[in-house]
């Protein structure tokens, strides 16, 4: 993706849980909460010097968690840990 929506400068992804009960017909139940997991890097565009920076690039919790910029997350009202509430995400995007 050549320009990702970042929020606070840092890529991240959501997670949102779903239960799909029956096909015929389509019932789809979402959990009323989910999870946004972040970068611990400033994001920048991949360039050579600069594609083996994990902490930049992915979103995954156990790379982060080893980056000294880890922030954990103090409950479910934190908006700048690398771990977010959905809620807390989608808000921000409001």
């Amino acid at each position: 993706m050549a320009k990702p929506y970042l929020i606070d400068g840092l890529k991240f992804d959501l997670r949102i849980y779903v239960l799909i009960y029956g096909v015929e017909p389509l019932r789809v139940f979402t959990y009323n909460e989910g999870l946004a997991r972040f970068a611990t890097e400033t994001y920048t565009g991949p360039y050579k010097n600069n594609l083996d920076n994990l902490y930049m690039h992915l979103t995954n919790y156990a790379i982060n968690k080893g980056s000294s910029n880890f922030v954990k997350s103090q409950g479910e009202d934190d908006d700048s840990g690398t771990k977010r509430t959905l809620t807390n995400v989608l808000e921000y995007m409001e």
